[in-house]
């Protein structure tokens, strides 16, 4: 199965590898691939609307689950894990709410209407009754609902997606053009050939709070969380697994593996890539009111640079990132470079100069975060070949945090009953040959 790589830092430090490997039980050895492909087969159930589950502690209460990462993903499977009545034993190499990975700078952009594929808008409804309830039983404000303007070319594929996918799910939207733009939002600027359609449903989150939110939420609700704690190695075990710390093993019925940019740290032999990439934040002062008017919402433009955008809570900057094919290889994430250097903002002056000229040219504050990346850009969710009991969400490619409770919550659906109700066949790791 998947085994610790010789050259991982760890190891050259003396401390057992890292990964998941074949039981050693003197019980007979681990079952075939072809019998737990067959099992998870079985247990495998069809896509189909979703649907709000009543919780059911006396079931799930029967397993004990660990998740293994604790941030965007992870806090909010212990949420929903612990929310059904299942022991769950958490655990993260640093603690919730960190800003090693791509949790941070303050807000994230939550949106209904998708880009890349209209399959996600189901999700993203079920993850926006999440969000809700997790706000309900918390009392904390997550995410603001202020709208999201989506920027671009009428001849490029994106915006042609999201106009489908708002016509197909019947979304709150509204299409603008050059002069209303101009009149409404004089922050940007449009260029010939540029269509803009204001998702109302959109805004931002908070995604430190958020992550720090869900695992409290978690731990009220009987989770144990074990800070500082980096996972050194998950192994198939006589029906269940073992997950292996420094201090020692723990048995469990399920694991939930949401490590984030450590994926390939941890399963350095996972059958799919998982491309690592170094992202940058900067932070730009408007010279103008325009961008803290009556409405404010964030932003996201397809070309000729895909970038997005969003002012921020306190009323004093924009926060603006860049896409995929504009990061770097990170590297190894355990020594995650920080440093920003002069010749990486040419790109962001030159959007700000030709598209948000209100902003000042020098950012006032830089931040460097981590992202995984597949080659479809969809995220991997489900059983590791082999290993049903081990549920990988992995690769989500930059848009998962505002889908992040409802992937929690098929996490959990995944680890207790093998199978879940959400729609999540393109997005599966089951049969799955390439990322």
């Amino acid at each position: 199965m998947w085994h610790g790589s010789p050259e991982d830092p760890e190891d050259a430090a003396g401390t057992p590898r890292q990964g998941v490997r074949e039981p050693r039980s003197p019980e007979g050895p681990a079952p075939s691939a072809q019998t737990a492909s067959n099992r998870t087969a079985s247990r495998r159930g069809s896509a189909c609307a979703p649907a709000k589950r009543k919780e059911s502690p006396v079931s799930a209460a029967r397993k004990r689950v660990a998740v293994v990462g604790v941030g965007t993903m992870g806090s909010q499977a212990a949420w929903r894990l612990a929310a059904r009545g299942a022991e769950v034993v958490a655990y993260d190499r640093f603690a919730p709410g960190h800003d090693r990975s791509a949790a941070g700078g303050e807000t994230r952009i939550f949106r209904s209407a998708h880009f890349e594929d209209s399959r996600y808008v189901p999700l993203l409804k079920h993850a926006d009754t999440l969000w809700e309830q997790l706000q309900q039983e918390t009392g904390r404000e997550l995410r603001r609902l202020t709208g999201c303007l989506l920027m671009g070319s009428t001849e490029h594929q994106q915006m042609a997606t999201v106009l489908e996918s708002i016509a197909e799910h019947g979304l709150d939207h509204e299409v603008l053009d050059a002069e209303a733009v101009a009149k409404r939002f004089p922050q940007y600027r449009l260029e010939d050939g540029d269509a803009a359609v204001l998702d109302r449903r959109a805004g931002f989150i908070r995604p430190e709070l958020t992550v720090q939110t869900a695992a409290r939420r978690a731990e009220q609700l009987g989770a144990r969380i074990e800070r500082y704690t980096p996972v050194r190695e998950i192994t198939p075990a006589g029906g269940g697994v073992e997950v292996r710390t420094d201090s020692g093993s723990e048995r469990f019925d399920a694991v939930v593996v949401t490590v984030g940019p450590w994926v390939n740290d941890l399963l350095p032999d996972l059958p799919w890539e998982v491309d690592i990439r170094r992202l940058i934040s900067a932070w730009y002062v408007p010279t103008t009111d325009a961008w803290f008017g009556e409405e404010r919402p964030a932003f996201i433009r397809t070309t000729p640079t895909h970038c997005y955008g969003l002012p921020s809570p306190d009323g004093v900057s924009v926060k603006i990132g860049l896409s995929r094919d504009l990061h770097a290889p990170a590297g190894d994430p355990n020594a995650l470079d920080r440093t920003v250097r002069p010749e990486e903002l040419e790109i962001f002056t030159e959007l700000v100069r030709r598209h948000l000229p209100d902003l000042h040219p020098d950012p006032t504050r830089l931040a460097v975060y981590m992202e995984g990346y597949t080659e479809s850009s969809r995220p991997l969710i489900g059983p590791l070949p082999g290993a049903e009991n081990v549920v990988l969400l992995a690769g989500f490619s930059g848009h998962g945090f505002k889908l992040s409770p409802a992937f929690g919550d098929i996490a959990a659906d995944l680890a207790l009953d093998g199978t879940s109700s959400q729609p999540i066949d393109f997005l599966s790791t089951v049969g799955r040959t390439t990322a």
